[in-house]
């Protein structure tokens, strides 16, 4: 499996094992969905801060 994790356009370097956890976690999340069939190929993630102050 290959990921990227980039962050306001900056690509950020992981090692193999930073890789490795990032990978199984949203894989973990995604196919505990009911909708969503083994046989998937691909996983796209795109998450935006909201300018609300916390």
């Amino acid at each position: 499996m290959k990921i990227e994790l980039s962050v306001d356009g900056r690509k950020i370097p992981m090692n193999d094992f930073v890789q490795k956890i990032v990978v199984n976690v949203v894989k973990a999340m995604v196919e505990t969905l009911h909708s969503i069939d083994a046989g998937w190929k691909e996983i796209s993630i795109h998450i935006e801060k909201d300018n609300i102050k916390e």
